[in-house]
């Protein structure tokens, strides 16, 4: 999976429901529902719960972040 790969898929889902995995420091996880609302040319973001969180495309690619689309 490469960045540009990244991008143009979640560019092609604009508007569509997601859920986002983040996982941190300490094998903690946090889980965001939301839509994607804005794609930028580092980050995109998603709508979730009446609050719009940015996540960059490299930690997709990283791993750092799981996309999975609803």
């Amino acid at each position: 999976m490469t960045l540009d790969s990244v991008k143009e898929e979640i560019r092609n889902n604009l508007n569509q429901a997601v859920c986002i995995t983040v996982y941190g420091m300490r094998n903690k996880t946090n889980k965001y529902t939301g839509i994607i609302n804005g794609v930028y040319p580092n980050i995109f973001t998603i709508l979730a719960d009446g609050e719009n969180k940015s996540f960059a495309y490299v930690d997709v690619v990283t791993k750092e972040i799981e996309i999975e689309y609803l």
